[in-house]
């Protein structure tokens, strides 16, 4: 293929992106569809509808949550499956489309804004079997001077309030435990399960070929993937792990690298099975980091524990009160900035998409003025392509950034301790080398070879 031929095809790659996602945001953001404007809801009709306008806020944050269904155009949406638990009903399982897109309540459960959430103050009537769901109502109420989104659900007349589901971790970044517990499949469950089964695939069918052409050239998808593997193996683990230990962190690396890698690009294919924001999720990236973490602590040998909780050589007093707290913290904010660094990069890049492609229809005053429209239309689908061009490369560097700060962890942790002294006198050579990927490495040692 020729250099131009290259281009074009990239060319027509974005600019088919660029108009599927308008298309993908006229479906969601017409008020028309949802008898509602600026509180887009899953039912056919909002309690809160105050007209026309177009919200480009609310459709943006819809396009970048999770979802129990994947919406292909207008009213047709791809279920998936629901599995749900209150302790004082049992388990329903079964498919989102079993709420038809939110008009219809089962078990006392409603689809809203494509999550199921759970009617909590109802008669044991409404909790039981199907009931048709006459609109969603949002509010905002202040608490002890915190405001939060409430929403209603209004059954046979009646409006009843609605839970989100119990999570983890109890409320610790937000939500808590409520009335039920939802193990459903959603759009980013699905995604993370295509990804980790297109690896499966992929690196299965290379071993494949290193196992038939062992002793000769590598050929097909082996030949693909080698440079790939010598790259992170030559560029990451060695530098930063060090020849004596990094075969044992090889695989480790390699799986978060391509994890995360396949997760943004299936980010950014705007329909089927992609259009999930996973690494956008900060659940996600929160877990990917714990993980990430937990493998250098884990490794972490005498020496890297007793210069971090106990530093030889200082006087007791400035360890206690200065240089331990501030070490204790750091195991804390490394996984942190990896966790906000992957969430906010590629949550900024689909909010950037989105806001453009938004233009068309904040220029036509939705539907209103065609010459606005077909302004926002040349501004918009330029820039998208422009972005997506960008977003592709950022899937990239996002996957290796990530990759690389992971191994720098560990190589910290598995440093040998007859290295220290010579680390030490070059301490800041070797924190400018580590900076050049925007400082991120600062303050830890890299690992010798």
């Amino acid at each position: 293929m020729t250099s131009s031929a290259r281009y074009l095809f990239l060319f027509l790659f974005c600019f088919g992106f660029g108009l599927i996602s308008a298309q993908e945001v006229n479906d969601h953001g017409t008020a028309a569809d949802h008898g509602t404007a600026g509180d887009e809801t899953d039912v056919h009709q909002s309690c809160d509808a105050h007209g026309d306008d177009y919200d480009p806020a609310g459709v943006i944050l819809h396009h970048i949550a999770d979802a129990n269904e994947f919406h292909v155009f207008g009213d047709v949406s791809i279920p998936l499956p629901v599995i749900l638990y209150a302790p004082e009903h049992g388990w329903t399982v079964g498919l989102s489309s079993m709420f038809h897109h939110g008009e219809t309540a089962v078990d006392g459960y409603v689809m809203n804004h494509g999550r199921v959430n759970r009617i909590a103050d109802a008669r044991a009537t409404v909790l039981e079997g199907e009931h048709p769901v006459e609109c969603i109502a949002h509010r905002q109420e202040t608490v002890d001077g915190k405001t939060s989104d409430i929403y209603y659900a209004k059954v046979n007349g009646e409006e009843y309030l609605l839970d989100a589901p119990s999570v983890g971790d109890g409320g610790l970044l937000g939500g808590g435990i409520t009335s039920f517990y939802d193990f459903s499949i959603t759009k980013n469950v699905f995604t993370m399960l295509l990804a980790a089964l297109l690896l499966i695939l992929l690196w299965g069918a290379v071993a494949a070929g290193y196992r038939k052409n062992e002793g000769k050239a590598p050929s097909g998808v082996q030949s693909l993937m080698e440079p790939f593997f010598v790259f992170l193996r030559d560029e990451i683990t060695i530098p930063m792990i060090g020849e004596k230990h990094y075969e044992r962190f090889q695989p480790f690396i390699m799986t978060v690298f391509f994890f995360v890698l396949f997760c943004n690009l299936l980010g950014l294919v705007p329909i089927f099975p992609g259009s999930s924001n996973v690494t956008g999720n900060i659940a996600v990236t929160m877990a990917l980091a714990v993980i990430a973490a937990f493998v250098a602590y884990f490794h972490g040998n005498k020496h890297f524990w007793a210069h971090t909780l106990w530093m030889p050589g200082v006087p007791a007093a400035i360890k206690i009160f200065i240089l331990t707290p501030v070490e204790i913290l750091g195991l804390v904010i490394k996984p942190f900035s990896l966790m906000v660094r992957l969430f906010a990069n590629i949550t900024a890049g689909h909010i950037i998409i989105l806001s453009l492609i938004s233009l068309i229809f904040i220029f036509g005053a939705n539907g209103e003025n065609v010459v606005g429209a077909g302004a926002g239309a040349v501004v918009g689908v330029a820039f998208t392509l422009f972005m997506n061009c960008i977003e592709l490369l950022v899937a990239f560097v996002q996957a290796f950034i990530f990759a690389i700060l992971s191994a720098s962890y560990i190589g910290a942790a598995v440093e040998d301790a007859h290295h220290h002294d010579e680390l030490g006198h070059h301490g800041e050579e070797k924190i400018a080398e580590g900076g050049a990927m925007g400082g991120a490495v600062t303050g830890m040692h890299t690992a010798a070879n």
